[in-house]
C-alpha cells in the first residue's frame, strides 16, 4: 500500500500535486466541463489548510511544443473561481526553470502556483530523467492525484517520484482505487458488467479479465455487432471489426465454458447514416436489414438489459449503448444510466470516458456510487495491468 495526503505533515513544505486538468475548451478557449478541476479540490484544499506551499501541475491536450491555444490559463481561471478570493492562483509561464523556482520561493501562504502545460516539453511524455529531476527541484512532496494519467509513465506521473523526499496519493486517486479495486478482488454478487462503445479491440482484455468475476456480461454499442456477426446474425452495414471476429468468438466460447451469460441486443434503432437526419426506425428483430446500420439498442433490449441489472449488487459500466451524442440514438445509453441510478442496494461504478460524459449529460452522475475520471486508466486497471502512476506511489511505502 501507499500513503495518502492524510498521512503526511505538509505544513511549510512545497507540495507538488499532479492533477488532471485536461479539460474540454470551446472555440473561445472557455472550459466547457470543469468536472476534473472540481474533483481535484479536496486534495488541493487539504494542502492549503495544512499550510503547504501548493504547486499544481497538469497537461492539456497533445501540443507539439509550446502552443498558446493549449495554455492552462482557462483552467487557472476556473480554479481561482472555485477556490475563492482567499486563494490567489498564479499561472507560471513554464513548468521548470528559474522563473518557476523564483515563483515558488516567493510564494505566500494561501497562494497557488499552477505550472504551465507539462506537455509543452516533449520530455514529459518521454519520461526524461533530467526533466523529472527539474520538476522535483520545486517539490518536497509529490502527490499523485491524476488518475486519468496514472496509466502513463510520464515524468510528472511517475518519473519524478524517486527525486522527492515524500510521496502520497491524493483523495481522487484514493477514491478511484477504493471503488475500482474491489471490482477485481471481491465484488458483491451478483456482479454485472455493461460494456459498450465502438471497438471490441478496446475492450477484449477487459472482457477476458471480467469473465471469471462477473455474474453476467451485457454488451451493447457498436462492438455488439461484431459479436452478433459471430453468431450468424445479419447486421446490415453496422460497424463490424472483421479482424476481431475470431477474438469475439473466443470470448463467447470462454463465457460459455464458465457458464457466464453474455447478453446481446435483440432489437435495434437503425438508420442509413450517423447524422440522425436520415429516417430513423426501430427493427424489432436481431437481424438488421441490408443498407441500414444499428446505432442504438432498441426498446426490447433496453428492457432486457434492465432485467439483468435490477438484481445486481455491483454494476460496472464502460461504453455507451449507441451514438448517444446524437439525440435520435441516445435512448439506450440513457436507459442503462437510469436503470443504474435507480438501483438502491448496489454499488454502481461508471468507468470514465464516454460513459462518464453520458451520465453527466443526463444529470445522473450524482446517482452513481462512483464515476471514474479516467477512461483509459480505469480500463487498464480493470485489465489487471500495473499503472505506472500507482506503482510509483507503492514504491514509496
Amino acid at each position: 500500500m501507499f500513503r495518502s495526503v492524510d498521512d503526511l505533515a505538509l505544513g511549510g513544505k512545497r507540495v507538488f500535486v499532479r492533477v488532471d486538468f485536461n479539460v474540454p475548451l470551446d472555440a473561445e478557449r472557455r472550459v466547457t466541463d470543469d468536472t476534473r478541476i472540481r474533483e481535484s479540490l479536496p486534495t488541493l484544499r487539504k494542502v492549503l489548510q495544512a499550510g503547504g506551499k501548493l504547486i499544481v501541475a497538469s497537461h492539456l491536450g497533445r501540443p507539439k511544443g509550446v502552443d498558446p491555444k493549449l495554455s492552462l490559463e482557462p483552467a487557472a481561471g476556473v480554479l481561482s473561481e472555485l477556490l475563492g478570493p482567499s486563494h490567489e492562483v498564479l499561472l507560471a509561464d513554464d513548468c521548470i526553470g528559474d522563473g518557476v523556482r523564483k515563483m515558488v520561493k516567493d510564494q505566500h501562504p494561501g497562494q497557488v502556483v499552477l505550472l504551465e502545460n507539462l506537455r509543452f516539453h516533449p520530455e514529459e511524455e518521454a519520461n526524461d530523467p533530467a526533466f523529472a529531476r527539474a520538476l522535483a527541484e520545486n517539490a518536497d512532496v509529490w502527490v499523485m492525484d491524476a488518475f486519468g494519467t496514472a496509466h502513463r509513465a510520464h515524468a510528472s506521473t511517475a518519473g519524478m517520484a524517486p527525486f522527492v523526499k515524500e510521496r502520497a496519493a491524493g483523495y481522487l486517486v484514493k477514491k478511484e482505487l477504493d471503488f475500482l479495486g474491489p471490482l477485481l478482488r471481491s465484488p458483491s454478487l451478483p456482479y454485472v458488467a455493461v460494456l459498450g462503445g465502438a471497438k471490441v479491440s478496446d475492450k477484449i482484455k477487459v472482457i477476458e479479465s471480467l469473465l471469471p468475476r462477473v455474474s453476467a456480461l451485457i454488451i451493447g454499442g457498436a462492438m455488439a455487432y461484431t459479436f452478433l456477426k459471430v453468431q450468424g446474425v445479419e447486421v446490415g452495414k453496422s460497424r463490424v471489426e472483421a479482424d476481431k471476429l475470431d477474438v469475439a468468438r473466443r470470448a463467447l466460447e470462454a463465457a460459455d465454458r464458465l457458464g457466464k451469460p453474455v447478453v446481446l441486443p435483440i432489437d435495434h434503432v437503425v438508420s442509413s447514416d450517423l447524422s440522425g437526419k436520415a429516417p430513423v426506425r426501430e427493427v424489432a428483430e436481431r437481424a438488421i436489414p441490408t443498407g441500414l446500420m444499428g446505432l442504438d439498442i432498441g426498446p426490447r433490449t433496453r428492457a432486457l438489459f434492465a432485467e439483468h441489472l435490477r438484481p445486481a449488487h455491483t454494476v460496472l459500466w464502460n461504453g455507451p449503448m449507441g451514438l448517444f451524442e446524437v439525440p435520435a440514438f441516445a435512448a439506450g445509453t440513457r436507459a442503462v444510466a437510469e436503470t443504474m441510478a435507480g438501483l438502491k442496494d448496489a454499488t454502481t461504478v461508471v468507468g470514465g470516458g464516454d460513459s462518464a460524459a453520458a451520465v453527466q449529460a443526463f444529470g445522473l452522475a450524482s446517482k452513481m456510487s462512483h464515476v471514474s475520471t479516467g477512461g483509459g486508466a480505469s480500463l487498464e486497471f480493470l485489465e489487471g495491468k500495473e499503472l505506472p502512476g500507482i506503482a510509483a506511489l507503492e514504491a514509496s511505502s
